[in-house]
């Protein structure tokens, strides 16, 4: 067989693009890709600038070398740890443009992002910290290009109109140029060969437009103001960027770790393994997440859950990288690698939802891409027919026409939004609350309605057994050891809160007492479990159960109200005779829970509960909760067909719940928000929006928080655009100059970003 035949193994490799950090330089990545044939799937990740290609390596090198002629320069790095991503995160870099390069500021609508964890080297970490510092020490040199610049034009008002003093202009306003310049109009040169009308085209079109006609000084004043600006608004937009950077801090470098010798050494947090002992001291970080082994302390754990509280820790608890030991000893055994822990995925999943493009920010992208081309038409207009139909001379309407292709850039528009996406994003995982993506964000304020599950979510969720007895057919009696064994056989093999309560209830003073043989265990969701004990069929599940299995009676009935009024949850034991025994449990609501009740009645916002509980015990959660409509009895189905219902009447629907057993109606809400986020996967992976320390409270907070967040995007938008109009009005009178264009377009970006960087410190 010609091996040249067989199908070419795909690899994948991860590169750093240092000038690749908005939506249009992805878009232009993506253009220069599409005629590169063999690639299975790009991974942008903006915020770490790296992009993922999994290609064949000949397609590879094909696809590199179509980045480069797009103005682009991929640098292989080495794969890490996935906490290292951030770690690697965009620094202000010298000669950097808005958004490296300013290409966000081009024509086009950036295509979806396909996420991947990019992992930067220690090479790529140094690249950044070298443009870092360089970005530090050009200072200088722009202070340098802006007296030259002012220099400049000094010597063209002020001094004698004769050759010397006009070259001396001229030579004055090309070192400014020199000095601030020459990386944007290099930059530009390159897009306008690729037909991409950029910030850095329109400012190389204007600056050469300039000197053609004579007003050097000018281009040279507005090359200096350009790149000061610049620098002033990438350090800006890095601040947001790098917002969530800060947590990745809190966990230490090193561990301290049990030696097989019984020593104790310091570690590399990324080289601990799983199941090892690691010990830290009061007033210590935890490196990594675990369960506590040995000692009792009271943890603070805001960093990951956003609790004002200390938590009390003792064997057995879980513990979280991160978070401060603060009063005894600790010794926990890890149960996630560095990559792997709570915090660690914060970060990750506050990165992706950086890319997560909100409705708004889609619709910025859409109006830039025809904005910026017809702004460009209109100047082209103006220098063509204005000396025709405005009595201007050529050299007025050029002037003109320069000043509208200064003041066309639509970057104050197109950077104010993903700057305060990313602000209110870190905001509320500083909070403890997660929330996925840009979209989950601006769509929050949409919800009318807050659907609640009970266990878990209003009550604590963990209930206890607060009372049970044998059951003869007629009424309870005592219950012999031997039945006790049997219930918590079967409770045991389930991990449902209520039959872990029954499990905890009954666990004592059944040592002695051999364990029954279970059997063919089978679930009955929403209902209980079925299982042989000791080769006879047992059932332990609810009262929904029982009726089906014809196993009630008034008498039962009687005694299972008695319970359902008290605010009990009840399973019954059965075997084929009847019900034998009776459990009741019960779990007391949060303290958060009536609050936020509260908070969410006072926005307007309805709170419903649907539990699977049954109608009494929901009614009487729902009434210390202060909730007005209560559903009980619902299967994972009926919840779904409630959600429906109330959307239909009420609106958009927001569903909050464990993020397990109600994951079919996370994901059938407007909004799904799952509770108890801290180390729990499933959580993650079903819900738009997580709560990462189970307080209610803090989802009327994330509703106010998306409501600033829109308020904020509009108010830049009309700041964006109200100012460019004022300044279009005024180039087409004849009233702005060269300069005054760049403060209109550099003023706007900077209040735009100062405005959308408020959010990071937006209470709710």
């Amino acid at each position: 067989m010609d091996t040249n035949t067989l199908p070419r193994k795909p690899v994948q490799r991860t590169f750093r693009i240092a000038t690749m950090d908005c939506p249009v330089e992805e878009r232009e990545i993506r253009q220069a890709l599409d005629n590169v044939p063999g690639i299975q799937s790009l991974r942008f990740q903006l915020a770490a600038r790296t992009l993922g290609i999994t290609a064949p390596d000949d397609t590879l090198t094909q696809a590199l070398e179509a980045i480069r002629a797009a103005g682009f320069d991929p640098r292989p790095v080495a794969a890490l740890a996935a906490v290292q991503v951030v770690a690697a995160a965009p620094q202000a870099q010298a000669g950097r443009q808005c958004c490296a390069g300013h290409d966000h500021c081009g024509d086009g609508k950036a295509a979806e992002h396909q996420h991947g964890h990019a992992q930067p080297s220690p090479a790529a970490d140094l690249y950044d910290h070298q443009h870092a510092h360089s970005g530090a020490s050009g200072l200088p040199r722009l202070i340098a290009a802006l007296v030259m610049a002012l220099l400049a034009e000094s010597i063209h008002y002020a001094a004698p109109e004769t050759m010397l003093f006009k070259g001396l202009s001229l030579a004055t306003a090309a070192l400014a140029i020199a000095l601030s310049g020459l990386d944007t109009y290099t930059k530009g040169l390159a897009a306008l060969r690729r037909g991409k009308l950029n910030i850095n085209a329109l400012m190389t079109v204007a600056v050469t437009g300039a000197f053609l006609i004579g007003q050097w000084p000018e281009a040279a004043m507005v090359m200096a103001l350009y790149a000061i600006a610049e620098l002033i608004e990438a350090r800006s937009v890095d601040r947001a960027r790098n917002a969530i950077q800060g947590l990745l801090d809190l966990a230490p470098a090193k561990a301290r770790v049990a030696q097989a010798d019984g020593s104790w050494a310091d570690v590399p947090a990324g080289d601990v393994p799983l199941q090892a002992l690691v010990r830290v001291r009061p007033g210590e970080r935890l490196p990594l997440d675990g369960v506590v082994t040995e000692g009792r302390s009271s943890v603070d754990q805001a960093p990951v859950t956003g609790e004002s509280l200390p938590v009390d820790k003792a064997p057995g608890d879980q513990v979280f990288a991160g978070t401060v030991n603060q009063a005894g000893e600790l010794t926990f055994r890890v149960t996630a690698q560095a990559q792997d822990t709570t915090l660690a995925r914060i970060i990750h999943a506050v990165e992706q939802a950086q890319g997560s493009r909100a409705p708004t920010q889609r619709f910025v992208d859409r109006f830039a891409s025809i904005y910026t081309p017809a702004v460009f038409m209109i100047a082209l207009a103006v220098a063509v027919l204005g000396p025709w139909a405005a009595g201007w001379t050529v050299l007025q309407a050029i002037y003109k026409a320069l000043v509208l292709l200064v003041i066309a850039c639509p970057c104050a528009l197109v950077i104010s939004t993903p700057v305060t996406v990313v602000s209110a994003l870190a905001n509320a995982a500083r909070r403890g609350v997660l929330i996925k993506g840009g979209v989950h964000l601006e769509n929050a304020r949409h919800v009318r309605v807050v659907a609640l599950d009970k266990t878990g979510t209003i009550t604590e969720g963990r209930p206890s057994l607060v009372e049970w007895a044998a059951w003869n057919g007629q009424a309870t009696q005592p219950a012999d050891a031997r039945l006790a064994a049997t219930a918590c056989a079967l409770a045991s093999r389930s991990d449902h809160p209520v039959s872990q309560a029954v499990v905890r209830g009954l666990s004592e003073g059944q040592a002695s007492v051999t364990p029954p043989v279970v059997q063919e265990l089978q679930a009955l969701p929403g209902k209980g479990i079925s299982a042989l004990v000791d080769g006879r069929r047992h059932l332990l599940g609810n009262h929904r159960l029982m009726q089906e299995q014809g196993h009630c009676s008034p008498a039962l009935e009687a005694e299972l109200a008695r319970h359902e009024q008290a605010g009990r949850t009840v399973t019954l034991l059965s075997d084929p005779d009847g019900v034998k025994a009776v459990f009741a449990v019960a779990d007391a609501i949060k303290g958060s829970s009536s609050q936020a009740v509260a908070d969410l009645q006072a926005m307007g916002i309805r709170a419903v509960m649907l539990s699977g509980d049954n109608q009494a015990t929901a009614d009487v959660v729902a009434r210390q909760a202060g909730i007005a409509e209560a559903k009980g009895g619902l299967l994972p189905q009926d919840k779904l067909e409630a959600l429906q219902s109330l959307r239909a009447r009420h609106g958009p629907i927001a569903m909050v719940g464990d993020g397990i057993n109600d994951a079919p109606a996370l994901v059938q809400a407007d909004l799904g928000i799952a509770m108890g986020g801290a180390g729990t996967d499933t959580a993650m992976e079903a819900a738009d929006m997580v709560i990462m320390n189970d307080d209610l409270r803090r989802i009327p907070a994330a509703i106010k928080l998306s409501r600033k967040t829109w308020v904020v995007l509009w108010q830049n938008i009309t700041l964006a655009l109200g100012i460019k109009a004022v300044f279009l009005v005024m180039a087409l009178a004849g009233s702005a100059t060269m300069w005054m264009a760049v403060f209109a377009d550099m003023g706007a970006s900077l209040l735009v970003v100062a405005n959308g960087l408020r959010l990071l410190r937006a209470r709710g």
